[in-house]
Formats: structure tokens, C-alpha cells, sequence
């Protein structure tokens, strides 16, 4: 038994380099320009460090994320984390012999001759598989690596919930600054063509101007309505996110909208890393790494001990039982396999390379995200003051034109509507840039990894 031990353990010293090291970054993974030409800072402490509590401070939204987290998908994330973390705990006692209490009798007679012979053991069998050397760590840190996978996700599912009640929350809001502004706009043109009927009344205006009136006071009704069931749709997404039933949903306003402080991307490999994408990736290729480390560790000798210690009555000895003890040791080494073990290590050896790749191309994929969602947000922000100046000069030209309309005769009504319908224009566009502004700052957030506690 000792000789078979040192055999194993100095073949494993002379050949297993390598095979025990745990899992370490690639240092050929590229982490530059992963942000392209965006703006980025230097401090680490950034948009995607914020909890989502600091980032989103409305109580009325906090309650609905609240609300959102606890959700079936959490729950069952939270379950499938559990089991991992059963399995992992199974693979940490790996080490351990099992014990067994394993009594056995027999009656033998040969030819019925009587009296027949009665025998019993009522031994505890120890088995201790050792297995190849390093195959148990390796499988144990590759179910390490698993359940980590299993907790990035529920992090992963849970921004998603962040994010995804933060967005229908503030459509939402939006939603109802255009019913506001379809409602004032609908109660001006009802009292431009109230006024116009009596213009035409008193001879001062025509049939052909109070019927283009009253088409755009219709066309303004019908904006109205689409807008109302748009409302009420989104608000059955949202229940259906929170696993209501449908139903209104308590918000406040857009303007209580706050911009974190706190706006830079800062160090481009070490925020990407915090995304759960990005994080699961790396994870696949640490248990690609462990796996190719388990196919190598199957080239060396198998190790098995086992042992019993009980009593017995066997060897013709009937009462009292004697104490009977065994102890087995066998190492088996794979000499010719059919080439499996071979072609298992040169697909895991391809399959840690396939990992690296999407590692590194999740890598770019979130670096231009975060481009794209940084060169939305400057639009947008640079959209703003442009927006509030066409607004202030289409107010103003209205009500000019609607006063040149009612004092000259003359003045063609049709430069009437033409104003009214640009600055309804102008103002649904000014208020989904603000819509945007908010929602280009909670996908920025999410890209950089946000929504942790």
C-alpha cells in the first residue's frame, strides 16, 4: 500500500505541471480603446458602481423594484442557486471515505444433508477513491465556478428588473405629460373652432376654414385616445413584470427625475467586469480551463483504497464471532483507451480556446455598448436647450398668427394650423428627449454593470 502511494504521488510531482494552478486572467486579453472615441474618466468610482437605491431615488419606483425583485424569476433563480449549492458542498467532502454497515448471512446445506451451515459477516466497509491526481480539485473548483455562473445570473436577472421597471416607469410618466399635452390641445382647437363658427357666423370667416378646424380638432381627439390605450397597455407590462394582475400603477412625474452625479465610465476592463455578461463569459472560460485540467488529470494513475472491520462467524467458527479486517489498494494506470482520453484532452484543450474568444468578444461587445449609449446621452443632452428655444418660438408664433387671424380678415387661416400643429409637434418632441435623456442614462447604467444592491 505505501509503494503504491509513492508511486503515485512522485509520478504526479514529475508530470502534473500545471494541472493544480487555479484559473488566472489570460494576460492576452485586450482591454484597449474598449470604449472607441467616447469620452471616458479616470476615477473608478463610476455610474456602474451606484446601488440602484442611490440611482433611483423616487420611493414611488424604489416600492416597484422592490416589488419587481421578488418576482417568480427571482425565486427561481434563488432555488437554482441552492441546488448549486448542495453540489458544490458534495464535491468538498469528495475527499472523504464512504462508510457503509453492510451485514450479509447465508445457509448452505450440500445434498439437504441437516443440520444446514449458517454463516454471517457484519462488517463497516470504508472505501477512499482518490481518483487521478487533481481530477477531485479540478472538479471541484469547476463546480466553484458553476455556482458562480449561477449567482452572476440571478445579479444579470436582477438589472434586468432594475432597468426594465425604471424604463416602463418613466414611459409611463412620459405618457402622461402627452395626454397632458393632447388634453390643452385638444381644449384650444375645441375653442379655435367654437370661435371660428361664430367668425363664419358673422360673416367673417368661411365653411372651408371651420371644417379644416374641425378636422384637426378630431385628428387631436383621436392622438388623445391612441395615447390613453397606449398608457394602459404599458401599464399591464409593468404589472406583468411586478406579477400583478392589471392595474393601475402609483407614479409621480417626469420632472422628479434626478441625473446621478456621477456620470464617468472610468477604467474600461475593470467596470466591464462588473457586467454580469461579461462576468459570465470569464466564468466559462475558468470552467473550460478546469475541464481541460480534469481531461489531463485522466492520463494519471487512478488511486482506490477500501477496507472493512466487523465480525464474523465464518471459518467454522460459530459463537462467539471473531473480529474479521481486510484492506484493498488499486491503482489503476490508462495505458491504451482508444484514443478517448486523447481526444477528450484536445477538445477541451479547443473548447478553452472557444471560451477565451467570447471572452474577448464579450469584452468589445460591451465596450461598444457603452459607446453607443454614451453618444446617446450627448445627443440627447445637446437636444435639450435646442428643443426648449423651438418650443418658446413656436408659442409665440402662435399666438401672433391667431391674432393676425381674428384682426384681419384677410390673414390665411391655414398659416393658423400650421402653427398649432408644430408646436404639438415640437412639444411631443421635446418631451420624448427628455424621455430619452432618462433612458439613455439607465441603459448606460446597466451597460457599466449597474443594479446591485
Amino acid at each position: 500500500m505505501q509503494k503504491i502511494i509513492i508511486t503515485v504521488v512522485t509520478a504526479a510531482m514529475l508530470t502534473s505541471c500545471g494541472i493544480m494552478k487555479k484559473y488566472e486572467r489570460p494576460t492576452d486579453i485586450s482591454a484597449e480603446n474598449l470604449y472607441g472615441d467616447a469620452q471616458i474618466g479616470n476615477d473608478t468610482t463610476s455610474l456602474g458602481t451606484v446601488k440602484w437605491r442611490e440611482m433611483f431615488t423616487d420611493y414611488r419606483l424604489q416600492a416597484l423594484i422592490e416589488e419587481g425583485l421578488r418576482n417568480a424569476t427571482m425565486q427561481t433563480i434563488d432555488l437554482r442557486i441552492h441546488e448549486m449549492e448542495v453540489a458544490l458542498s458534495m464535491a468538498k467532502i469528495a475527499w472523504i471515505p464512504t462508510l457503509t454497515f453492510a451485514p450479509t448471512g447465508t445457509v448452505q446445506s450440500f445434498d439437504w444433508a441437516s443440520p444446514a451451515t449458517k454463516s454471517w459477516q457484519a462488517p463497516i466497509k470504508a472505501q477512499w477513491t482518490l481518483g487521478s491526481y487533481g481530477s477531485l480539485t479540478n472538479q471541484r473548483r469547476k463546480a466553484e465556478a458553476n455556482l458562480e455562473q449561477i449567482r452572476i445570473g440571478r445579479q444579470q436577472a436582477q438589472a434586468g428588473i432594475v432597468a426594465g421597471v425604471a424604463n416602463l416607469y418613466y414611459t409611463l410618466c412620459m405618457l402622461d405629460e402627452q395626454v397632458n399635452i393632447a388634453n390643452e390641445t385638444e381644449a384650444t382647437w375645441k375653442e379655435m373652432l367654437r370661435i371660428q363658427k361664430q367668425l363664419m357666423d358673422a360673416g367673417m370667416s368661411n365653411e372651408a376654414a371651420v371644417a379644416q378646424y374641425e378636422a384637426n380638432y378630431v385628428s387631436v381627439k383621436t392622438q388623445l385616445l391612441e395615447l390613453t390605450t397606449s398608457r394602459r397597455k404599458m401599464e399591464n407590462s409593468m404589472c406583468s413584470i411586478l406579477g400583478r394582475t392589471p392595474g393601475p400603477i402609483e407614479r409621480a412625474t417626469m420632472n422628479t427625475w434626478q441625473a446621478p452625479q456621477v456620470l464617468e465610465t472610468g477604467v474600461p476592463l475593470l467596470l466591464l467586469a462588473r457586467r454580469p455578461d461579461v462576468r459570465l463569459a470569464e466564468m466559462d472560460l475558468a470552467t473550460a480551463y478546469y475541464a481541460k485540467n480534469e481531461a489531463r488529470a485522466a492520463f494519471f494513475p487512478s488511486l482506490t483504497l477500501s477496507a472493512s472491520l466487523g465480525w464474523s462467524n465464518n471459518n467454522g467458527t460459530v459463537n462467539p464471532a471473531k473480529i474479521l479486517w481486510n484492506a484493498i489498494g488499486s491503482l489503476t494506470q490508462p495505458i491504451f483507451q482508444s484514443g478517448r482520453l486523447i481526444a477528450q484532452y484536445k477538445i477541451s484543450k479547443d473548447e478553452m480556446e472557444v471560451a477565451k474568444i467570447n471572452f474577448q468578444q464579450a469584452l468589445i461587445d460591451a465596450g461598444n455598448e457603452v459607446n453607443s449609449c454614451l453618444a446617446d446621452m450627448q445627443d440627447a443632452n445637446e437636444k435639450t436647450k435646442l428643443y426648449a428655444e423651438q418650443v418658446a418660438a413656436l408659442e409665440r408664433a402662435c399666438k401672433a398668427t391667431e391674432a393676425l387671424s381674428q384682426n384681419s380678415s384677410g390673414y390665411n387661416y391655414l398659416n393658423v394650423l400650421t402653427a398649432r400643429n408644430s408646436l404639438f409637434s415640437a412639444q411631443i418632441s421635446e418631451l420624448r428627449n427628455r424621455y430619452n435623456c432618462i433612458q439613455y442614462t439607465i441603459a448606460l447604467y446597466q451597460a457599466l454593470g449597474g443594479g446591485g444592491e
